[in-house]
C-alpha cells in the first residue's frame, strides 16, 4: 500500500476484516454506549439507595437546602430544585443547540429529510397521549399527566442501540435520532404551553429584552461566551419569575448562539459550545437528574399504586402507544410513496426502533414532576415510567437483535 492510499484509508477509517470501518462514527456510538451505561447506573443507584437502610441520607441530600445570595437577591431552594430547574437548563440548552445545528446543516435541513421523522414523531406523541387520556378517564388531576408518555429519551435509546453494534444499520440510528429531535421539540413546546404557572408580564419582558440585546450584539458586534452567560443567567432568572419552566430558558438561549463561523475560529460558536457542554451534560447533569429523580421508596407504594389509572395509562402509552403511533405513521407515508425504507433498513428495524422509542425516562420523569402535586402520585408515575421504559428496552433490543427468518433458513440450508 502506498502513502497516498494509506492516507486515504486513514481519512475514511480503518480496514477490519476486509471492510473499512469509519472511526469517528464508531467513536460516536462508543460514547453513546458509555453515557447510556452511566445513566442506567445512576438510575439504579438512586433506586437502590432510596430503598436501602441508608434511605434517610438519600432523602436528606435530596431535600438539602441550597442558599445562594448575591447582594439583596437570594434564592433558597432544596437541592432537587436546583437540579431540575437549574442544572437541567444545560440539558435543554444542549438539546436546543443540536436542534438548531440539525435544522441548519444536518438531518433536518430539508423537507425531504424531515417529513417522515417529523410525522412519525407527531403520531408517536399523539397516540400515547390519547391512550393515557382514555385510560385515566375524566379525572382532571390525572388528566394533567397526559404529556408524560409523549417523550423519548434519546440518550438512553442511542446508548441501547450502541450495544447492538453493526447489527443495526446506520440509517436506523439517524432516523431515530431525527425522530427524537422532533420529539424533544414537541416536549419543550408542551412544557412551555401547558405546564407554566401563569405568565408574569414584567419578568417576561425582561427576559425578552435581554434576548433582543444579545441578538443585536451577535448580529452587529462581537459574539462572546461571557456575555452569553450573563444574558443566559438573566433569561433563566426572569423566566422562572415569569412562571416559565427553566427548560424553555435553555432552548431560548440556544437560539442566540451563531451557527456560522466567526472571527479566527474554524468551528462556529454553536459547535464549540455544543462540544463543551456534552461532557458536562452527559456525565454530570443527566446522571444527577437520574440519581435524584428515581429514588422511589417502594415501601411507601404497593401493587395497587402501579394499577392505578395514571400508572396503567403511562405504561400502556409508552410501551404500546409509541410503536403504534410511529409505525402507523411510517406505514401510511410508505403507502403514499414517502418512504425511509431501504435495502438495509426494513420493517423489523423500524418496528424495533419504534418500540425503543417507548423509553421515555428523562423527559417523562421531568414532566411527571411538574404535572402533579401529590407526592404519591408523582412516585407511582415515576415507577410506571421505569417499568414501561424497561419493558420497551428489552422488547426493542430483542426485535432488533433477532435474525430475519429467511436469512436463518438460508444459514441452516444444507450445502451441496
Amino acid at each position: 500500500m502506498d502513502v497516498a492510499d494509506s492516507k486515504s484509508r486513514r481519512n475514511k477509517g480503518v480496514e477490519k476484516g476486509g471492510r473499512i470501518v469509519n472511526q469517528p462514527h464508531n467513536h460516536k456510538f462508543v460514547t453513546a454506549r458509555a453515557t447510556g451505561i452511566v445513566l442506567i447506573v445512576a438510575l439504579l443507584v438512586g433506586f437502590v439507595w432510596a430503598n436501602s437502610p441508608w434511605q434517610e441520607s438519600y432523602r436528606t441530600l435530596h431535600d438539602l437546602p441550597v442558599h445562594i445570595r448575591v447582594g439583596p437577591l437570594q434564592v433558597n431552594r432544596p437541592l432537587i430544585w436546583w437540579i431540575n430547574e437549574g442544572l437541567m437548563v444545560f440539558f435543554f440548552l444542549l438539546v436546543g443547540l443540536q436542534i438548531k445545528r440539525e435544522m441548519s446543516s444536518g438531518q433536518l435541513s430539508s423537507w425531504k429529510k424531515i417529513t417522515v421523522p417529523a410525522v412519525a414523531a407527531l403520531a408517536g406523541m399523539m397516540v400515547p397521549a390519547a391512550i393515557y387520556l382514555v385510560t385515566v378517564g375524566p379525572d382532571e388531576i390525572l388528566r394533567a399527566g397526559w404529556a408524560i408518555p409523549t417523550a423519548t429519551d434519546i440518550v438512553l435509546v442511542l446508548g441501547l442501540l450502541a450495544f447492538l453494534g453493526e447489527r443495526v444499520p446506520v440509517a436506523l440510528k439517524l432516523f431515530l435520532a431525527a425522530l427524537a429531535i422532533f420529539d424533544d421539540i414537541g416536549a419543550v413546546l408542551i412544557i412551555g404551553l401547558f405546564y407554566g404557572e401563569g405568565f408574569q408580564l414584567a419578568p417576561l419582558l425582561l427576559a425578552g429584552g435581554a434576548m433582543v440585546l444579545m441578538a443585536l450584539l451577535t448580529r452587529f458586534g462581537r459574539f462572546g461566551f461571557g456575555p452569553l452567560m450573563v444574558v443566559g443567567l438573566l433569561v433563566w432568572t426572569a423566566s422562572l419569575q415569569a412562571g416559565i419552566e427553566g427548560a424553555i430558558a435553555g432552548i431560548a438561549i440556544s437560539v442566540l448562539v451563531p451557527h456560522k463561523p466567526i472571527e479566527a475560529h474554524r468551528h462556529p460558536p454553536l459547535v464549540r459550545l455544543e462540544d463543551a457542554l456534552k461532557p458536562w451534560v452527559f456525565w454530570i447533569v443527566v446522571p444527577a437528574f437520574a440519581l435524584f429523580n428515581t429514588g422511589i421508596n417502594v415501601s411507601q407504594l404497593d401493587i395497587a399504586d402501579l394499577l392505578q389509572p395514571a400508572s396503567v395509562g403511562i405504561i400502556l402509552a409508552l410501551f404500546a402507544g409509541k410503536p403504534i403511533g410511529i409505525v402507523g405513521a411510517v406505514f401510511v407515508l410508505d403507502r403514499l410513496g414517502v418512504s425511509v425504507r431501504t435495502r438495509e433498513l426494513n420493517w423489523r428495524h423500524l418496528i424495533g426502533a419504534s418500540v425503543l422509542a417507548g423509553v421515555g425516562f428523562t423527559m417523562s420523569v421531568f414532566i411527571a414532576s411538574i404535572a402533579f402535586d401529590d407526592a404519591t402520585l408523582i412516585a407511582s408515575s415515576k415507577l410506571a415510567i421505569l417499568v414501561a421504559s424497561m419493558c420497551a428496552s428489552i422488547a426493542g433490543l430483542v426485535i432488533l437483535a433477532s435474525k430475519p427468518r429467511a436469512r436463518a433458513r438460508r444459514s441452516r440450508a444444507p450445502t451441496s
